[in-house]
């Protein structure tokens, strides 16, 4: 039976000072959050608590889930805040109910140099590069997706929306805080610094030259997406190799996240490099 070290702090008053950075989170994922960012959920504190990327700064729990969060708490370092309220504050702080009683902010640390990180792969790395993906909820399923099949590294241009939204980071089951990731800069540079360091670079589209399942898995993959609906730009699709995933003709496209599974499974040798 784990035994929770940290302290349990009461809190009775949703004005209090303490849980300043828990108050009014759904405007705190658009504005003013500082770096800091809001982890939800049983399954995502774990993440978070295990993650070399990302910290805890504090914990909020309802009180009625503090016995049975004992196993995560443990995974944490005891001088991690644990704050603890009935529904009625945790609703009044957050604002709105929709939490699940267990809520931390998070923060992230120093991001790595994308040139660095890249060359530092293994020789059968697996990237999956995101261009200008908006929608939260994709995002959160590649990192998922990423994870599930072993990406070595998902690099995000400018255009992608932040992994770190609240959202994002629920979807992705907390892969967003376990995945690597470099984000920021321009897709075309990016893929330069992927040719540069060997990598074999695939855009996915419907309308790719050569079928996801005649790539041989081996030696360096770079797997490029586009946002939904207008898919990758022309001129970047020209400068890469393309491939689609065969489907059927009365049907046009898949889900983003869904069609990156499916070619990141290809690319993992149909599952030879999971374990």
């Amino acid at each position: 039976m784990n035994t929770i070290r940290q302290p349990l702090i009461p809190i009775t008053d949703a004005g209090d000072d303490r849980v300043a950075e828990f108050r009014d989170i759904k405007e705190r994922d658009l504005v003013g959050r500082q770096g800091l960012f809001i982890a939800e959920g049983r399954v995502v504190l774990r993440m978070l608590a295990r993650s070399s990327h990302f910290s805890a700064q504090k914990i909020l729990l309802l009180e009625n889930r503090v016995a049975g969060m004992a196993e995560v708490l443990s995974e944490f370092a005891a001088d991690i805040p644990v704050m603890v309220c009935n529904a009625d504050v945790m609703d009044s702080i957050a604002g709105f109910p929709m939490h699940r009683g267990v809520l931390a902010v998070g923060r992230a640390h120093a991001a790595p140099d994308f040139r660095q990180a890249v060359v530092n792969l293994p020789e059968d790395a697996l990237v999956l590069a995101c261009n200008a993906i908006s929608n939260h909820d994709n995002l959160g399923s590649l990192f998922r997706n990423a994870a599930a099949f072993s990406a070595d590294l998902v690099c995000l241009d400018g255009q992608c929306c932040d992994p770190l939204y609240r959202k994002s980071i629920r979807v992705s089951v907390g892969a967003a805080l376990t995945v690597p990731y470099v984000c920021g800069g321009d897709i075309g540079e990016m893929i330069d610094v992927l040719d540069k360091s060997g990598f074999d670079i695939l855009a996915l589209s419907p309308g790719g030259k050569t079928s996801i399942m005649d790539i041989e898995p081996k030696g360096r993959k770079a797997l490029l997406v586009g946002t939904e609906g207008e898919g990758l730009p022309k001129s970047l699709m020209d400068r890469t190799g393309s491939v689609r995933i065969p489907q059927s003709s009365e049907f046009d496209s898949l889900n983003v996240a869904t069609a990156a599974a499916i070619a990141m499974f290809c690319l993992s040798g149909r599952g030879d490099r999971i374990g």
